[in-house]
């Protein structure tokens, strides 16, 4: 039986989970929701982060300033058509992004999302613990196991399963304290 498989794919889903959440708006200047804006950068669609420096000088604004001021307009361009909610502020040497301070509204409504990626992401932990119980039964089934190697195999799995579970949870408070006391 192949533990370490599933272990991986249970973290794996974790990480998918933690990087969803990190490109939540939670009213402080977050650069990772640049992470999938792309600019065509001479033909290459390029990271905003491989062709400027971006910094958080206050906790709502994200300065872009690029290695490559011929950029900025497609910078700018690139970020308007992203859709992230924020207008960039383009000043002719750098851009701001200003985040407006969230509505008691908005951060509830951030909370129930986050709440919905959460379970997503607990339903495919509990795919991958149901994936490798029938590994486990097909094994025993073929006599590749006994019974009592099944019956361990089954606990720890479901050990498994309860603490990435619980970690997700644990994932899931930070994220809603942190939106919630902006």
């Amino acid at each position: 039986m192949d533990f370490n498989s599933i272990e991986e794919k249970m973290k794996k889903t974790i990480s998918v989970f933690e990087e969803n959440l990190s490109e939540v708006r939670a009213g402080r200047a977050n650069p990772n929701i640049l992470n999938k804006i792309t600019v065509d950068y001479y033909g290459v669609p390029t990271p905003i982060n491989q062709m400027a420096g971006i910094s958080v000088p206050e906790p709502r604004m994200i300065l872009i300033q690029p290695w490559d001021m011929s950029m900025l307009k497609e910078i700018e361009k690139a970020i308007n058509l992203a859709e992230i909610g924020i207008n960039p502020n383009n000043d002719g040497k750098v851009i701001r992004l200003v985040f407006p301070e969230l509505t008691e509204e908005r951060r509830k409504e951030l909370v129930k999302d986050i709440r919905k990626t959460a379970e997503e992401a607990k339903v495919a932990i509990r795919a991958i613990r149901r994936e490798g119980l029938d590994i486990a039964k097909a094994a025993q089934k073929n006599s590749e196991i006994t019974e009592d190697e099944l019956d361990s195999a089954e606990t720890k799995i479901q050990k498994m399963t309860d603490s990435k579970i619980a970690e997700i949870d644990n994932i899931l408070d930070k994220k809603e304290k942190e939106i919630m006391t902006v």
